[in-house]
């Protein structure tokens, strides 16, 4: 692999467009792949980046996208189109591509699912068969799986407005536990990996916050971080989805997704912790307290 190969970001938004920043600040040549030359894309050129226009499920985007490369990253946002793409891409890497490492997206929820539970959301499920698909692929592939992150809606909007309104955080989490990640980490993870992806090659990367807490122990979080009292307040996962969440006008693959994800955390399914973050990149992965610090104007105003 020569210096001029330039790493592939197929879908440079969230985690993408963090690893594309990571990788240009150290001089490696990126390849941005984007729906439309918009707004966005001038932004990824201003920052070094090659852009590309094309689509994920068309094969022929693919093969064009992937021309000189050798490191590829690989994700997608919440889509019902997500086996297809992956699919897609596994292909024409196998027929066109020479990479050197691809670096897959999935979710953590994947390692507690086998090929006939059915307790996870649609949008699990196809992570779940992306992953078998990449792995018969014969591709040096290697698997990413993050927990809910930090900066999910479920931990951002939501609070951030009862916060403002009566210092609370609404949600459906029972007792369960968690462990939410922040993109930051994760991107540091993926553009870890990228630089140099032979050590990796075949390893699965699950990535988590520090250590797991339950919603109360959040609350207190945010309080620390915030400099004010915030409490948690539980609600039923029926109200919430109904007077909540179907406000918010998501398509129903997503809906459905961000719903099951909050009837897991109820279930206790989040209540896992992983150092993977630390000894991959070295540094540890930020807790809810540094995360919500960083931001305390975005949650008080």
């Amino acid at each position: 692999m020569t210096a001029g190969n330039p790493v592939l970001i197929a879908n440079a938004g969230g985690v993408g467009r963090t690893v594309l920043e990571q990788l240009r600040a150290q001089d490696v040549p990126v390849r941005a792949m984007v729906r439309h030359d918009d707004d966005r894309a001038a932004r990824l050129r201003a920052l070094g980046a090659e852009v590309v226009v094309g689509d994920l499920t068309r094969p022929e985007s693919v093969a064009a996208a992937l021309e000189g490369v050798r490191r590829m990253y690989f994700a997608m946002p919440v889509s019902p189109d997500h086996l297809l793409a992956t699919t897609v891409v596994a292909s024409v890497a196998r027929e066109h591509g020479q990479l050197d490492g691809l670096v897959g997206m999935s979710q953590m929820t994947v390692s507690q699912m086998t090929a006939t539970s059915t307790g996870e959301s649609h949008q699990q499920r196809l992570h779940w068969l992306a992953e078998q698909v990449l792995n018969w692929s014969g591709l040096p592939v290697v698997h990413i799986r993050p927990t809910s992150f930090l900066d999910n809606p479920l931990f951002t909007t939501l609070p951030a407005r009862t916060i403002r309104e009566n210092g609370t955080i609404v949600l459906p989490f029972g007792t369960g536990r968690t462990s939410p990640v922040a993109v930051d980490d994760v991107a540091r993870v993926v553009s870890t990996v990228l630089r140099d992806p032979a050590p990796h090659i075949g390893r699965v990367y699950e990535l988590t916050g520090p250590r797991t807490v339950d919603m109360h122990e959040m609350a207190e979080e945010f309080s620390r971080a915030l400099g004010r009292s915030v409490a948690y307040v539980d609600v039923p996962l029926d109200r919430w989805r109904t007077e909540v969440l179907a406000k918010v006008g998501l398509p129903p693959h997503t809906e459905q997704h961000i719903a099951t994800m909050a009837r897991l955390h109820q279930e206790n399914r989040y209540d896992r912790a992983s150092d993977d973050v630390e000894r991959v990149t070295g540094v540890a992965a930020r807790s809810v307290e540094e995360f919500v610090a960083a931001r305390k104007d975005f949650y008080v105003g």
